[in-house]
């Protein structure tokens, strides 16, 4: 694998981040699941900052707000929905009325805050949720996020995702439930098909990147018989923090910064990683309540 570092160097010093984009021969969508063992580790941040790179590449791109609880992707790109998943669950408004636009390009359905648990949908309410599901089919790729932890809902959208993304930083407590959620993940979810990817966020440098990511990949594959592919890193960069209480992406507020070029990067290796067979929102509809 090329190192990713001489990578970053490279980009920032064309200072061109965006022509690092590669194109995606195929057609077919792509649905990438965010996750993460504990809050407070970055992954609401890497999901609304991989969609902007992704929007980058030409594709087009939704973010699904699935943290049924503490829905929080319209507060990072400060917007007030009126409507969001719970009007469509309870068939008050289509997915397509929910869904808005905003101005960077990306569409974001607002999550249901306050809303328990997908699995308690009677059987009516589940068939309309997945014929909602559907309308969303036109994107190039559909972002999850999902809340922190392994709810049934996590374990729901994990399961119907291409890649399940799980999020951890170098801190030994999101270390251990980063491996926590891997384990959960690998013995709950009947057929481990999706590509199961790391990326640590908030490094100093590239060795802790590096020891962080040799210590989760080699415990998944040695214990639990996982494959756990590193992505890559995203540098503990004040452009984030500021980013955040601009409420705006770090990927616009600070485009050539070293997170920013971090994220470019970490999405350039998915482009080139191939949907697997069966994948893709056709199939996101049948599995997403498969394991119920």
């Amino acid at each position: 694998m090329a190192d990713q570092a001489e990578q970053l160097r490279e980009m920032m010093s064309n200072n061109a981040p965006e022509k690092i984009a590669r194109r995606h021969d195929s057609k077919k969508n792509r649905i990438i699941t965010v996750a993460s063992g504990k809050g407070g580790v970055g992954k609401t941040n890497m999901s609304v900052n991989m969609a902007l790179a992704y929007a980058r590449l030409g594709k087009k791109v939704i973010v699904m707000d699935a943290d049924l609880g503490l829905a929080n992707v319209n507060v990072m790109l400060k917007m007030i929905p009126k409507w969001n998943l719970y009007h469509v669950i309870r068939k008050q408004k289509t997915m397509k009325e929910i869904l808005v636009e905003t101005e960077y390009g990306i569409g974001i359905v607002a999550g249901a805050s306050g809303f328990s648990k997908i699995a308690n949908l009677n059987e009516d309410e589940r068939q309309n949720f997945i014929d909602e599901l559907n309308t969303l089919s036109s994107a190039d790729i559909i972002i999850i996020d999902t809340s922190a932890g392994v709810s049934s809902n996590v374990l729901d959208f994990i399961a119907c995702a291409d890649d399940a993304v799980i999020i951890t930083t170098p801190e030994p407590t999101a270390i251990t439930d980063a491996y926590g959620i891997v384990k959960i993940i690998a013995t709950e979810i009947d057929s481990l098909e999706m590509g199961l990817k790391l990326v640590v966020n908030r490094v100093h440098n590239v060795a802790e990147a590096k020891k962080v990511a040799d210590r989760m990949t080699t415990i998944a594959g040695q214990f639990l018989n996982v494959k756990l592919e590193y992505l890559g890193f995203v540098y503990d960069d004040p452009a984030v923090s500021q980013a955040v209480l601009r409420q705006r992406p770090f990927m616009v507020d600070s485009p050539r910064s070293k997170a920013a070029q971090c994220v470019q990067h970490i999405v350039g290796r998915m482009e080139k990683t191939e949907i697997r067979e069966g994948g893709g929102f056709g199939n996101m509809v049948k599995r997403i309540f498969k394991n119920d």
